[in-house]
């Protein structure tokens, strides 16, 4: 298998020890659906992962298909991929008052997805302008206070912002 087998693998490998999983615990979670010999081969690049297989995948660890391919892609729209994961475990942390909408919109797109691993939680850059409309900022300035708050890890800032930084 070639680099991005490997690449693909390390993503997979990434997604699954992030939600606290084994490659046993994904077998017992999945009650038997996803055999911990098959995904180890997929992690490791051993073991070509069809795109039905893939998607089913994502579906299981509850995150978008793009997000378990590996960097390089080519991504949707006029702006480059931007990984935006919202640490749940310091959003329950901070005053309502502040992260009301956050965590009700966060809330909302674990239930529309079934995840509820209460780490962390991936969402795209539209969900981002939304809640910026929602706090009446820039989706640049919201970025900024939500990595203020900690909530986004500094590395969310467009790559442009972190040129000028």
């Amino acid at each position: 298998m070639g680099d991005y087998a490997k690449a693909l693998g390390s993503k997979l490998r990434g997604i699954r020890q992030q939600q606290g999983l084994s490659l046993h615990g994904v077998e017992q979670k999945s009650a038997g659906r996803w055999k911990a010999v098959v995904v180890g081969s997929y992690e490791r690049g051993d073991r070509a992962v069809t795109v039905q297989k893939l998607a089913e995948l994502a579906d299981f660890y509850g995150v978008p298909v793009p997000e378990l391919l590996p960097e390089g892609r080519v991504p949707s729209g006029s702006e480059p991929a931007t990984k935006i994961v919202i640490n749940l475990e310091r959003l329950q942390q901070l005053p309502v008052d502040k992260v009301g909408p956050l965590a009700r919109y966060a809330a909302t797109i674990q239930s529309q997805r079934g995840d509820y691993n209460g780490k962390v939680l991936s969402i795209r850059t539209e969900d981002l302008r939304s809640l910026a409309i929602i706090y009446d900022m820039s989706p640049g300035d919201l970025t900024e206070q939500l990595i203020g708050w900690g909530v986004l890890p500094p590395e969310a800032r467009p790559a442009k912002d972190k040129e000028e930084v």
